[in-house]
């Protein structure tokens, strides 16, 4: 029963949300880079990355740090340090804030990891409310021409929600019994 209601509400709310706008910067160094063995980030690596399942997608800079995620729940683009605010079509509003991003880069493996956080996030969905905080690891290795990105995706939501039948109801989710999420990120666009 509950998982049937949580299926419904991340559904109802990805259908309800259009773009929205953000509230001015909050944090502009929430992303740490981590270069395995030190160096620069690699230039090979900056550009959009979008995968192929879920929304996801990330723009990664010069330096390393992302500007801009679109996470799957809702398909709304964050940016690190900067809460998010989008109105929801049937009224109200979707309300994403950030925690820390990290983006960890291995040389020697190829190994690109990003970790998301989203510190908490409060979405009206009509007369209900879903609202929660996330942490998603994204942990994978480079293509040799830099253009793909092989991802498992390791996710730890904590969500509950309150409707007419549940009032802040902790949804049931452990994340061990949940298998990690296999994605291939593309490399879509390179930065100017």
């Amino acid at each position: 029963m509950m998982n049937r209601l949580l299926i419904l509400l991340v559904y109802g709310f990805v259908l309800l949300l259009p773009i929205g706008c953000r509230s001015p910067s909050e944090n502009s160094s929430s992303v740490k880079v981590i270069i395995d063995g030190g160096g620069q980030f690699p230039k090979s690596l900056v550009g959009r990355w979008k995968a192929d399942e879920g929304g996801w997608e990330f723009v990664l800079e010069q330096d390393g740090t992302i500007s801009s995620a679109v996470i799957s729940l809702g398909r709304v683009r964050l940016r690190p340090g900067q809460t998010t605010i989008v109105p929801m079509k049937l009224g109200g509003e979707g309300v994403f804030k950030p925690g820390p991003w990290t983006v960890q880069y291995s040389y020697e493996t190829r190994e690109l990891v990003v970790e998301i956080t989203i510190e908490e996030f409060r979405v009206e969905l009509g007369e209900d409310t879903l609202q929660g905080k996330s942490r998603d690891f994204f942990i994978g290795q480079i293509s040799e021409d830099n253009q793909f990105w092989l991802v498992d995706r390791f996710s730890f939501p904590e969500y509950s929600v309150d409707t007419n039948e549940y009032r802040n109801y902790t949804l049931p989710i452990d994340p061990n019994q949940t298998p990690p999420e296999s994605l291939v990120f593309q490399r879509v666009a390179e930065l100017e």
